[in-house]
């Protein structure tokens, strides 16, 4: 069976399933698109509307390649519209009523609550050359290894964050909770400063060398943020600042059991009452911890990456009411030609990803869809994971003032 995370594939194409998808949705979503793709008996044709951020667009058509050839034949015909940039769009307020038609089907990294956009995986899971990250499996093993490196009972009882500042007024924020010489909140934050580190090679910031404090933090950027995964595989504890968006794993994260929440509005007071707990109930923090990076480890390791995709992709594929055609603009791409025309660290990126042969078995069984019952019980149970929290926070610090 997958793991529990792929019940919300069926969440995700719900808006859908009363309708199906027609071709007219489907250029409805042209508006913000990056690049439609086309799969038509095992091929797959991209026509290009807008050149991805970086290369972005070019490392998420390269992992649907991969795709394709490591299930050939099994991925039916569809044609998609994928947007690459952070923000989701597609807003469910306008689809509600009687009389409305379907909401444009558009696929991207991340969503929210307010939104219908389809989450899938992003490009990292294959590279991010511009900061150097690695793809997803040989990365995994660097930060399994960047794990045994210290335990966590050695490591710096303090909470890190390291990342850039700029792209989000709430990381600004965060910075204001750095140790100075009037307050210590437990917390280690760095501006990362990618164009030095660029020059200077990345060596403050290889990720397996970042697992050396008890705790780390993540915080949004603009939306969500790629560097999700990298911090819940540390088996520190990962401090999560309320989130507002997620990805396509996240949403299989319970608080206090693969995570600690940090309050929104008092970052500094709710990261320091959350290091102080984990510091005084070592076992259960080091649980939390453990439990993360074995979701990280054993639920998000690159064969489910990809059953993950061929679920999505085929639950989608049979919700189209029309038979795909290729598009008059559109270019016929395979993998060999996309690795032999990149070059420098894209190139190695690609190659070290290429799937090199269909895999033997098939993907692993889709678990059925949620029953309102059993998701309403789910939400309940987050919000009173994260409730339960907040009581224990407010009634640390008014113990505190009690004895100031």
């Amino acid at each position: 069976m997958c793991p529990d995370y792929f019940r919300w594939i069926h969440e995700d194409l719900k808006p859908w399933a009363r309708t199906g998808i027609t071709k007219d949705m489907v250029e409805k979503a042209r508006r913000t698109a990056n690049f439609r793709l086309v799969i038509l008996n095992g091929k797959a044709y991209v026509e290009t509307y807008e050149k991805g951020f970086q290369t972005r667009d070019v490392f998420t058509i390269w992992g649907i390649l991969q795709l394709l050839r490591r299930y050939p034949g099994k991925v039916p015909d569809l044609e998609l519209m994928f947007d690459c940039v952070d923000w989701p769009v597609i807003r469910s307020q306008l689809y509600r009523g009687p009389n409305v038609t379907g909401p444009p089907p558009l696929f991207r990294y991340c969503g929210n609550d307010a939104t219908l956009d389809i989450v899938f995986p992003d490009w990292s899971f294959w590279g991010w050359p511009e900061i150097n990250i690695k793809p997803w499996e040989a990365l995994l093993e660097d930060l399994k290894e960047g794990n045994r490196r210290t335990k966590w009972v050695d490591r710096e009882p303090y909470a890190y964050w390291k990342g850039n500042p700029e792209v989000a007024k709430t990381r600004q924020d965060l910075l204001k909770c750095n140790v100075s010489e009037k307050q210590d909140w437990n917390a280690r934050v760095y501006a990362q400063n990618w164009g030095k580190e660029s020059q200077e090679g990345y060596k403050q910031s290889n990720l397996a060398s970042q697992c050396m404090h008890r705790y780390k933090i993540y915080i949004e950027g603009s939306a969500w943020s790629v560097s999700e995964k990298y911090i819940l595989a540390c088996d520190s504890v990962t401090l999560i600042v309320k989130p507002h968006y997620y990805d396509f794993f996240t949403r299989g994260l319970l608080p206090v059991h693969h995570y600690w929440p940090i309050r929104e509005d008092s970052k500094c007071k709710s990261i320091k009452f959350a290091v102080d707990w984990g510091n005084s109930h070592k076992k259960k923090a080091q649980e939390i911890g453990k439990a993360a990076s074995s979701f990280i480890h054993d639920d998000l390791k690159m064969d489910l990456v990809y059953d993950y995709m061929f679920h999505l992709l085929n639950g989608y594929a049979k919700l189209l009411t029309y038979k795909p055609t290729i598009p008059e603009k559109a270019t016929e791409l395979c993998s060999e030609a996309m690795a032999c025309e990149a070059q420098g660290l894209v190139k190695k990126f690609m190659l070290d990803s290429l799937v090199k042969g269909p895999r033997d078995s098939d993907p692993c069984n889709l678990p059925p869809p949620f029953d309102p019952v059993s998701l309403f019980s789910l939400r309940r149970r987050k919000e009173n994971s994260v409730k339960q929290v907040e009581t224990w926070e407010s009634m640390y610090y008014d113990n505190q003032h009690r004895q100031d």
